[in-house]
């Protein structure tokens, strides 16, 4: 996307067929930002075409049931003809079907319909960073996704043990264990039982700000908090795309890493969530039923629409001279950025099993090493040029 001077005023669209609606939107647009130029249209997605070529805005935003994939014939005819303009949809239907579909048309985000003010706005703001407009924002935490390509993966034990590794890196860092029928995120490094969990904060999202949320986690280390999985699967349904939209924009603006656990089912939850993360890592094992597997998934995720750069492997268990050679797993899969942990069973289990990082009881374990190294090399490079270049003059 071609980025434009700050100080440019951004250009929106918005389409609905609720007049009362359009004001509202319009209306929150307007206040947060007075140099924004909103235009409102009252009608359905069949004028996105005729408004997106005469008026060439940077964002439409498009309100309406979404009922019928039909629908989105209208984005697959604008979107290549408009590549400057940005597509957002707020949509009743929040299907995974939806979703990937939407995806797939051209469509950059999926709102609920009627969206959260901050939902809204977080949407725009994003666009609005993308294009560089705006001015200078503050910097957010990263977004990191872990995601299992198969049962078994070991991608709870990675993502909860790597943010170990970046707390110690004196990082602010949040695992939320978005993994919401079976998530057991907090007992790999914390031994009791959580009091709060995403669930709760979900009832209480009109709640949620800063000392909530400090509320809401278990504190594993000073610098390393988890928000966990709800304990009773039947509370799953009560967390929303849009509660993970309030969530995650509140998370970044606290914690420097805020580490993604998330199930392999790819619900409209799961995808709100992958949509937001800097960075997703599939985990899987050099068998051929994760390799099948993870072909699968990075079909799923070139059908949303994330980019190559976006996505990158975690090799987990691995061990050098094992039938299937890791150039293999890259060849087989497309993908370059790999990274893997060795295969340790004693060890491992011993972590899980006392609900201990590994790092906390195996210092110089190869698998503690590995993931201190994974660590590493996601903290800013601008840290690591100063370090050396500190020892290179003698300065501490």
């Amino acid at each position: 996307m071609m980025r434009r001077a700050p100080d440019t005023t951004m250009k929106i669209a918005v389409i609905s067929p609720s007049a009362k609606n359009l004001e509202t939107i319009g209306r929150v647009l307007r206040e947060d930002s007075p140099s924004r130029a909103v235009s409102l249209i009252e009608g359905g997605m069949s004028k996105l075409r005729s408004i997106a070529e005469q008026q060439r805005p940077d964002l439409v935003l498009v309100e309406g049931m979404c009922c019928d994939v039909n629908e989105l014939v209208a984005l697959e005819h604008t979107t290549p003809a408009l590549p400057q303009t940005v597509v957002i949809l707020l949509c009743t239907n929040q299907t995974s079907e939806f979703l990937i579909n939407a995806m797939r048309a051209g469509v950059r985000e999926v709102l609920p319909s009627p969206a959260t003010k901050e939902a809204l706005l977080g949407a725009v703001a994003r666009v609005e960073q993308k294009m560089g407009l705006g001015g200078p924002r503050r910097e957010m935490g990263r977004i990191l996704a872990f995601i299992p390509c198969k049962g078994g993966s070991g991608a709870t034990f990675v993502a909860s043990n790597l943010a170990y590794q970046l707390a110690s890196e004196n990082r602010r860092v949040l695992l939320i264990d978005l993994n919401l029928q079976f998530g057991d995120a907090v007992l790999f490094v914390h031994d009791r039982n959580p009091r709060h969990d995403v669930a709760e904060v979900a009832r209480n999202i009109q709640r949620l700000d800063a000392s909530f949320l400090a509320a809401s986690v278990v504190q594993v280390t000073p610098n390393y908090n988890v928000l966990a999985a709800p304990d009773d699967p039947a509370h799953s349904v009560e967390v929303k795309p849009e509660h993970v939209e309030v969530l995650l924009n509140l998370a970044t603006s606290h914690y420097e890493f805020v580490i993604l656990d998330v199930g392999r089912q790819l619900d409209a939850v799961t995808i709100k969530a992958l949509d937001r993360a800097e960075k997703i890592f599939p985990v899987l094992q050099t068998t051929l039923p994760f390799i099948r597997d993870a072909s699968r998934l990075l079909t799923v995720f070139r059908s949303l629409g994330y980019a190559a750069s976006k996505i990158g492997l975690v090799v987990n268990r691995y061990e050098k001279g094992g039938e299937i050679a890791l150039a293999d797993v890259g060849r087989s899969l497309g993908v370059s950025d790999m990274r893997t942990i060795p295969n340790s069973y004693h060890a491992v289990a011993a972590s899980v099993n006392q609900g201990r990082p590994i790092a906390a009881i195996a210092k110089n374990h190869p698998v503690t090493k590995a993931l201190g190294e994974f660590a590493q090399s996601l903290l800013p490079k601008s840290i690591e040029t100063e370090g050396w270049l500190a020892r290179l003059f003698g300065r501490p």
